[in-house]
């Protein structure tokens, strides 16, 4: 678990880094205009045989969290290589910890990310990860715009 709490208010359109090694770049904007209470680490910052990354969230939502829907698409070079959308949660029967908080309340966790053990060709990748309160994606509570830049291919 991690012991530092940071609450940052980020302005929008600035680019807030991640990460950077010899392999691997990684940072993000908001995609929309309003202040954001958000803090996201990454480690390790490698794409390099780590077959898990660590990851660290604690965010401040502007608004219940009682329906949440995520729309997570990846482009790479360019050319759009995934569109995922998933429901988290429904308001009935829900089992992530963030289902039910409260405009206000702090989010703090702490999860792995397995998608790591993929192999990322080198290039540049921009992922755009949104948040709806409504399943009709009309009320975006957040929006995220990532880059990583694969330095170099793992092979």
């Amino acid at each position: 678990m991690f012991g530092l709490l940071v609450f940052i208010l980020f302005t929008p359109g600035v680019s807030e880094f991640l990460c950077t090694s010899s392999d691997l770049e990684m940072s993000y904007t908001f995609c929309d205009s309003a202040a954001h209470s958000f803090m996201f680490n990454l480690t390790p910052c490698s794409t390099m045989n780590k077959p898990i990354w660590k990851a660290a969230l604690t965010w401040i939502p502007r608004s219940d969290i009682i329906f949440l829907k995520i729309v997570f698409s990846v482009w790479y070079n360019g050319a759009k290589a995934l569109h995922w959308k998933e429901v988290l949660c429904s308001g009935a029967d829900d089992k992530y910890s963030v289902c039910g908080m409260l405009k206000g309340e702090t989010i703090a966790s702490a999860f792995d990310i397995r998608g790591a053990r993929i192999t990322f060709p080198k290039g540049n990748y921009n992922v755009i990860l949104q948040a709806f309160s409504d399943d009709s994606e009309n009320n975006m509570t957040m929006c995220l715009n990532f880059t990583m830049i694969v330095k170099q291919d793992a092979f």
